[in-house]
């Protein structure tokens, strides 16, 4: 993939986020979308290797669209200014539509590098199953939150949207209270493409997925 000619496409988007701009350059959105979806192809069967769950998912499906959605947003830029896919057992990318913990990653206008592991803001009724899971399996959390891979690569959970009192139904006193506090179970991290371009971007996504995989795999057993 010509990675600095996407963020270069990125960064004149996100300087243009119209849509005579983007017709006019829409040749070259393919041409980038296409080497996007053939990194996302060649990624998955790397990941298999390590979780066979996600043989099945379909790499087209497991990228998002860069048109935003603009029906509640104050921002109504029509179109997103990063390349992004989610890789899941499911085969479903978004946490609506019940996709379960995913791998996900996305590049941006700056040119940053974001390999995620884990659910994002997942539905309340999921959100329940998954606080649960952590009180009722907490010495599983604990060696996840434990694992060597796993701390040396995002050290912890994003505690992103954190709530300050526990949930309602959970005592103050439960197994890890500030954790069943937390709105998204999920690890991430970030490079700068701009500083250095891997030159196998598919293996270190593949190994970036790997360290998060105990949380995948932890996340799957809440039901």
């Amino acid at each position: 993939m010509h990675t600095r000619d996407l963020i270069q496409y990125l960064g004149e988007l996100a300087e243009n986020n119209n849509r005579a701009w983007f017709v006019m350059n829409k040749p070259r959105y393919d041409i980038l979308r296409a080497e996007f979806l053939e990194l996302v192809t060649g990624l998955i069967p790397q990941i298999v290797k390590f979780d066979p769950a996600v043989a099945g998912c379909n790499p087209k499906k497991a990228l998002f669209r860069i048109n935003r959605d603009m029906r509640f947003s104050k921002d109504k830029s029509p179109y997103k200014t990063t390349f992004s896919a989610a890789i899941t057992a499911s085969g479903l990318k978004k946490p609506s539509q019940g996709g379960g913990p995913a791998y996900y990653f996305h590049i941006d206008a700056q040119g940053t590098l974001l390999v995620a592991g884990g659910e994002y803001m997942p539905p309340a009724e999921r959100l329940r199953m998954i606080r649960q899971h952590v009180v009722d399996d907490a010495a599983g959390f604990t060696k996840v939150l434990r694992n060597k891979r796993l701390k040396e690569s995002y050290d912890d959970l994003q505690d992103e949207g954190k709530l300050v009192r526990p949930p309602k139904g959970f005592d103050a006193d439960a197994p890890h209270i500030e954790y069943v506090k937390h709105k998204s179970f999920i690890v991430w991290k970030e490079t700068s493409l701009k500083k250095k371009i891997p030159a196998d971007l598919g293996k270190e996504l593949a190994a970036g997925f790997k360290d998060a995989y105990p949380l995948v795999a932890w996340l799957r057993e809440a039901k």
